[in-house]
């Protein structure tokens, strides 16, 4: 008996350096380059090409206008009041859906943890205008819910004789962000849901038998619990959310005035609206670096609150 053990661990042995032998001298380079070749098509081309258009004259409407530029469509952009106008926008904007989504989907993700008739639907339910597209929510909001004349919204004031609201008029940044909330808010719920799922029952029930309620158990068990998904859920959707535009472009346009225009919004404007591609570009260059210092720092946080935890 001790005989054969001994020698199914020494062919164990002989089988696991064999494979390391074997792995060692695969070479891994042919598999891998395709993919990373297309990474590097799809990513940097596209910065190159914008970092080259920041830097020099081109205009859609005024082909002579050309040559190399240098700084001064940074300059031109910098001088804009226009431009620290669609950073403040884009940080409230990015703020205030944060503040909406991972509250709202902690509160959530607490209420539909526990057993209900209807448990499976009502997820279901909640999660389900993730998939709408950015473009339907916008006009079904301006449209059906919002739009101060046929809305749902305005019917129902009217009802109650508040009179109807133009949500786009006199709330038009207040009224993104509730289109856009609407959106991500499913995204934060099933996340957080998730990482609600994992906490041991034994710690819930050991929280009962303290007399904790309802409201301190979420407070002092589950919130921090779900801390690790909550920086999860904030990193992903501040990158997304920086990029927002559908829902500005079909519901206000970026108006009234520049209340709702933020920076993807003004690079709009500027390529496609003003043509001038080299003013674009730069504003571009801009949103890149924006992006990639607040990962910078997104990743950092978070991986520190991994390691702690």
């Amino acid at each position: 008996m001790n005989t054969t053990a001994a020698q199914t661990l020494s062919l164990r042995g002989l089988s696991r350096a064999r494979q390391k032998r074997l792995g060692a001298r695969v070479n891994t380079v042919p598999l891998l380059g395709p993919s990373v070749v297309l990474l590097l098509i799809f990513s940097l081309v596209p910065l190159a090409a914008t970092l080259y258009y920041s830097v020099i004259r081109y205009n859609l409407v005024n082909p002579a206008l050309h040559g190399f530029a240098g700084w001064a469509n940074y300059r031109f952009l910098f001088e804009d009041p226009a431009l620290y106008q669609s950073l403040f926008i884009s940080v409230v904007l990015v703020l205030e859906v944060l503040i909406i989504t991972v509250g709202l989907g902690a509160i959530l993700a607490s209420l539909f943890e526990a057993n209900f008739p209807g448990r499976a639907i009502a997820r279901v339910l909640v999660i389900s205008p993730f998939f709408v597209m950015p473009t339907v929510s916008a006009l079904v909001w301006k449209n059906l819910m919002m739009n101060p004349v046929n809305g749902l919204i305005a019917w129902i004031t009217r009802s109650l004789g508040l009179g109807a609201i133009n949500f786009f008029g006199d709330w038009p940044l207040t009224s993104v962000v509730g289109i856009v909330s609407w959106e991500w808010l499913p995204f934060a719920f099933l996340i957080l849901l998730t990482a609600l799922q994992s906490l041991d029952e034994e710690t819930r029930e050991a929280a009962n038998l303290d007399g904790a309620g309802p409201i301190k158990t979420f407070l002092h068990i589950e919130l921090p619990h779900m801390g690790r998904a909550i920086a999860v859920v904030v990193m992903m959707e501040t990158i997304f959310l920086l990029g927002v535009f559908a829902e500005i472009y079909v519901t206000t346009a970026g108006g009234p005035g520049l209340a709702t225009t933020n920076l993807t919004f003004l690079i709009y404007e500027r390529a496609l609206l003003a043509f001038n591609i080299g003013s674009a570009s730069a504003a571009g260059v801009i949103a890149i670096v924006l992006a990639n210092v607040l990962a910078f720092f997104l990743v950092r946080a978070i991986g520190k609150r991994l390691d702690d935890a």
